[in-house]
């Protein structure tokens, strides 16, 4: 593939999901999950008179500083470089697992769907869920067996495209569409179905061989079809889930501040933390924001994600009443940032270029099968 072709194929993928984040219509937070709503408030007035107090101001701008001077300090210092190319290396050893990452982080959470009766998120729960259960319950689990993993995660996200066009609050479950891009960019991979069937129909030495009617007429040529973006994969993984995280800090946060504000009086959030309330949710609306941002350009990557592992684990789990299984394919599609890295059009990989003990990209090397 000429360089032309691979801008021509990245800038597709970035304009895609950006193209869907701006015509989003606003929807309310995942504190929907645990939480009726708070009263109306208006948005820009709140975020104006939170940054009007000093103390707020001060602490704000002190944490964005002491970050960003953190993360400059280290790129010129690099004080434990070898420990961070060593843990690179591991992560990047996982790589022949991350297509069994990705169907175990979309086909448990779409199971879990299917048995509560909601499509995709829990604020989405039709009137009759019979469709809706056979849905989740059977896509579901095709991909974690990796049975036509492919076609399964392609016609997975063309129903959450059609439900999405029909209801915007289907935005609360926006990682669902890294996940099935992902998912039908890298196959079944191993251990799946998709593998031994594709084994199997590979040797002419077995009967199964000579009596498949598809593995050598329509999995050989799509694989060698897709093969070639399978490199995206990783792009793919951080855009859609930097725009998820954008999403929950400037839709969900900043602009329903009163819904934010009704969560942190329920669990009260300020003993653990004893700030304003204002403060807690412009906080948690601006860090949001930048670790969206920091995954949609790839700039420190893995360390980003691990922050958004760290947040989800700490919000999420921290709730009592927060339905968690819905939230489990963020928290796999996170994990699978941790084992890619950046990929192309990244920071991190033009950061790569200056470094000359930088890791590969993991999916460079990863072996083609025809599942």
């Amino acid at each position: 593939m000429n360089v032309r072709r691979k801008w021509s194929a990245g800038t597709t993928v970035l304009l895609s999901v950006a193209f869907a984040a701006a015509f989003a219509t606003p929807a309310r937070a995942h504190v929907q999950y645990v939480t009726p709503g708070g009263d109306a408030v208006d948005p820009l007035g709140f975020l104006l008179s939170t940054l009007a107090e000093p103390v707020n101001a001060v602490l704000l701008a002190g944490g964005a500083g002491v970050g960003a001077v953190s993360l400059l300090a280290y790129l010129r210092v690099r004080p434990v470089r070898r420990d961070v190319l060593l843990l690179r290396e591991l992560l990047a050893g996982y790589r022949d697992l991350l297509p069994w990452l990705l169907r175990l982080s979309v086909g448990l959470p779409l199971v879990g769907a299917g048995f509560a009766g909601y499509l995709f998120t829990p604020v989405f729960t039709p009137a009759e869920p019979t469709l809706v259960r056979l849905f989740g319950i059977t896509v579901g689990f095709l991909l974690l067996f990796g049975f036509g993993t492919r076609l399964v995660a392609s016609f997975g996200l063309a129903v959450y495209l059609a439900a999405l066009a029909a209801s915007p609050d289907l935005l609360l479950a926006f990682e669902y569409v890294p996940g099935f891009l992902a998912i039908a960019l890298v196959g079944g991979g191993r251990p799946s179905a998709d593998q031994v069937i594709a084994r199997m129909a590979a040797d002419d030495r077995t009967l199964y061989s000579r009596i498949d009617p598809f593995y050598r007429r329509v999995a050989v040529p799509v694989v060698a079809r897709v093969d070639g973006f399978r490199q995206y994969v990783p792009l793919v993984l951080r855009a859609g889930m930097g725009v998820a995280f954008v999403y929950l800090g400037v839709v969900q946060k900043l602009a329903n501040p009163g819904d934010s504000l009704a969560v942190v009086a329920k669990y009260d959030l300020t003993a653990v933390v004893p700030v304003d309330p204002a403060l807690w949710v412009v906080g948690a609306g601006l860090t949001e924001m930048a670790v969206g941002f920091a995954l949609l350009f790839g700039v420190f990557t893995r360390f980003f994600s691990g922050v958004a592992f760290l947040l989800l684990t700490t919000t999420l789990f921290g709730l009592p009443d927060d339905p968690v299984v819905a939230h489990i394919s963020v928290f796999g599609l996170v994990s699978a940032l941790l084992v890619t890295g950046a990929g192309p059009f990244s920071f991190d990989a033009w950061a790569a270029r200056e470094v000359p003990d930088a890791v590969p990209n993991p999916l460079d090397e990863s072996p083609s099968t025809a599942d």
